[in-house]
């Protein structure tokens, strides 16, 4: 393995005007990439890798018991996955088209993007529904907000005020 340091001969002499900091003789992480036999931490490194009298090579697959979606780069789902939140209503449509689409497609992530925020107004539907009223600025951090960046509070303020002045004024127009 080649030694990296920097040699005096490529460095300033202490007397010129332009002393730079010392070199480090690598930089982080040198080395991680390296084939095994000249990685730094081979030594230290476990074989094999890690928990041992595994008995399996892959964890046995999860059943589904909701619908679970699947990028189209993959030929089936994982063996363990999460089933938390299964898409439903709306928004449970808009995840599913987006997943018509590959991951490196710009529509497959602005459809996820809109299906998140209409989550989010099923969610607020869903609790009027239920006889709750959501306690939308608590929800949403205004009082870290105010708090931590009082002049983005008062502007997100101001603009909820006028955006419901304008309601107002329209629906008093009709």
């Amino acid at each position: 393995m080649p030694d990296d340091t920097v040699t005096a001969a490529s460095t300033p002499s202490e007397g010129s005007a332009s002393a730079a900091p010392p070199l480090r003789p690598r930089p982080p992480g040198w080395g991680a990439d390296l084939p095994p036999q000249n990685r730094p931490a081979v030594p230290k490194e476990r074989q094999p890798a890690r928990l041992p009298g595994l008995h399996w090579t892959q964890p046995e697959q999860q059943q589904s018991h909701v619908h679970v979606l699947c990028s189209v780069e993959r030929p089936g789902i994982t063996p363990v996955f999460g089933t938390t939140v299964p898409p439903r209503g709306i928004s449970g449509l808009l995840r599913g088209l987006a997943f018509r689409w590959s991951e490196n497609d710009l529509r497959h992530w602005l459809v996820l993007l809109a299906a998140d925020r209409v989550h989010v107004g099923e969610g607020l539907v869903d609790d009027l529904l239920r006889g709750r009223v959501p306690n939308i600025p608590a929800e949403m951090g205004m009082r870290a907000e105010w708090q931590h960046n009082p002049r983005g509070a008062v502007h997100k303020v101001g603009l909820a005020v006028g955006a419901l002045a304008l309601l107002y004024l329209l629906r008093r127009r009709r």
